[in-house]
């Protein structure tokens, strides 16, 4: 085992050790999102792990957001908002497996890094639409037909929420940028419309399949929006 691996197995443990006395996710899922910690740091160092540490930051602050008027309408993630296991694999199983393949040595690095930057620029435009638009999303509307529905909705969209997902898209993107996960601004710029455009796919997948196939969870469909914006970006950026 290599130092760098030692080294991000000693700090991931620690590190958790602590965070397990905050309300982020559940005990179980600290013990997850150690794992991912120590893929993340043992592939890309000390910047792909501080990434995805300010993705999860930033998701469990919008999460917050008229937390208590989501509740009371039933619109609020289960287990006061605390992310389990599932939550945390089905965010970032597609970016862990573009990180174990740049750690392998796998080429384009460039091209996997973009593919890993899409994947997370479109989950945190996920989330930052889901939570903004039930909380402040006026008038919800079915993405396949337009007709209005109840906010919660599967497939639901509403302007607040697109523009709060344009909004995460943008944030997680600039994160990856300043850390230079990311290498240029035009190449910022395709991962910030790939955020965006998945998080759309996400809701029309929602919309046609979700509610009629029972195995495809929320969490399955987390993962595969992730998978759509990671492929649409190296695909982007190879043409």
């Amino acid at each position: 085992m290599s130092a760098l691996w030692i080294q991000a197995l000693v700090v991931n443990t620690f590190l958790i050790a602590l965070a397990q006395r905050t309300s982020v996710l559940t005990r179980s899922g600290w013990v997850h999102a150690a794992a991912l910690g120590t893929i993340l740091w043992g592939c890309l160092g000390w910047s792909g792990w501080l990434a995805v540490v300010a993705y999860l930051c930033l998701g469990s602050l919008v999460t917050k957001i008229g937390f208590k008027n989501k509740q009371s309408r039933g619109l609020a993630e289960a287990r006061g908002g605390q992310r389990g296991p599932e939550n945390v694999w089905g965010s970032a199983a597609v970016g862990a497996f573009l990180a174990l393949l740049v750690g392998a040595g796998v080429e384009s690095r460039e091209l996997l890094m973009v593919g890993f930057a899409a994947s997370f620029a479109a989950k945190l435009a996920d989330t930052f639409g889901s939570e903004i638009g039930k909380r402040f999303g006026r008038t919800t509307v079915l993405i396949t037909s337009l007709r209005a529905v109840p906010p919660g909705t599967e497939g639901a969209i509403s302007l607040e929420g697109t523009l709060a997902s344009a909004a995460g898209s943008i944030a997680m993107t600039l994160v990856m940028l300043t850390l230079q996960l990311v290498p240029s601004w035009p190449v910022a710029l395709v991962v910030m419309l790939v955020g965006l455009v998945a998080t759309l796919g996400e809701s029309l997948l929602g919309a046609l399949v979700q509610d009629r196939v029972a195995w495809l969870s929320n969490e399955l469909v987390n993962a595969l929006q992730t998978l759509l914006a990671a492929v649409l970006a190296m695909l982007l950026m190879t043409l």
